[in-house]
């Protein structure tokens, strides 16, 4: 297996096994990773996990913004075709949203929108015809651009987890962290200005829910803990934004790519992304659309009480609404 150019957190075999054990029997005894049933089981469930798994899945604590939680298995048979579209994924790989669904709630809170996927917990992210050049999960033929995880909403996760059931061409997911970044102070300065809005994304089948023209947001934000940011390019409204603050922003897109890593994921592995911190985007491959390519599951999450969004974590043109939290309705 090629060296990861991202930290690595592995899994031993037993506690492998106990996350696949609990979530097959989670699935067993409600019929469906989409049961709300399910959901609120998530709790309980966690609780029977051993120490080493909350180990394992301790916050990011690197200014990488990012890890890998390795030693996950799964059969690349079994699994059965990469689907065309992620509405005819149907129960494909559904012990594998309950594996991601455990992960996610021991690290925070899963969350899902309205308007994304149906509303479900785990998204499939797979190419789909005739979306090859869109600035989605489903594109193929370009390069993913570098972005924050639905940077144009308030409540946005805090964590991305990007678990991969296959990758045969070794596509690789490339990321990026402020953190890592040398912007000088005046660049810094203006990205912290409140200019222009970020717009939501392709993927909202139903974009009529956020109510109102979105309300301009600062790029990079201050914390406690360092630089965060609030980065989408190919939803952002360059044309509104004044001369220093585009050439700003194009300093801090050339520091991303500076360092930006290619992370190929193997199946089994799960990416943890610090969406705060760290971009994330995708390079170009040619799909087949043969049964046989890349296919992730996405999940989002909350952290309650993570003090990472100074002026960020109000509602804006009634973008909250689009929101939903796991067990906690």
């Amino acid at each position: 297996m090629p060296t990861c150019p991202a930290p690595v957190r592995p899994l031993t075999a037993a506690t492998a096994t106990e996350l696949t054990t609990i979530a097959a029997k989670l699935l067993a005894e409600h019929g469906s990773a989409t049961s709300p049933e399910l959901l609120k089981a998530l709790p309980d469930a966690c609780a029977q996990l051993g120490d080493e798994v909350r180990h394992v899945l301790r916050p990011v604590d690197t200014a990488d913004g990012l890890f890998v939680l390795r030693g996950l298995h799964l059969d690349d048979t079994e699994l059965g075709p990469t689907p065309g579209h992620w509405s005819t994924v149907a129960d494909a790989g559904a012990v594998w949203d309950v594996v991601l669904l455990l992960v996610s709630a021991l690290m925070g809170t899963p969350i899902a929108w309205d308007g994304q996927q149906d509303g479900r917990f785990v998204h499939n992210i797979v190419p789909s015809p005739g979306h090859e050049s869109e600035q989605t999960g489903a594109s193929s033929s370009v390069l993913l651009t570098p972005h924050t995880e639905d940077a144009f909403h308030p409540g946005r996760a805090h964590l991305l987890l990007l678990a991969c059931m296959r990758n045969h061409d070794h596509i690789a997911t490339t990321a990026a962290s402020i953190r890592l970044t040398e912007l000088a102070k005046e660049d810094i300065a203006q990205l912290k200005r409140t200019v222009v809005p970020i717009l939501p994304d392709d993927a909202y089948e139903q974009a009529q829910q956020f109510a109102g023209p979105p309300a301009p947001v600062p790029t990079l934000f201050d914390s406690a803990e360092g630089l965060t940011m609030r980065f989408d390019p190919a939803y952002t409204s360059m044309d509104e934004a004044d001369q220093q603050w585009r050439e700003a922003y194009g300093r801090l897109e050339a520091e991303l790519a500076r360092v930006s890593v290619a992370v190929s994921l193997e199946p089994g592995d799960v990416l943890v992304v610090d969406n705060d911190m760290v971009v994330h985007g995708r390079v170009p491959f040619k799909a087949r659309y043969d049964g046989t390519d890349r296919w992730l599951k996405r999940a989002s999450v909350r952290v309650e009480g993570r003090p990472t969004r100074p002026l960020a974590e109000h509602d804006e043109h009634g973008y909250g609404q689009a929101a939903l939290t796991a067990w906690t309705d």
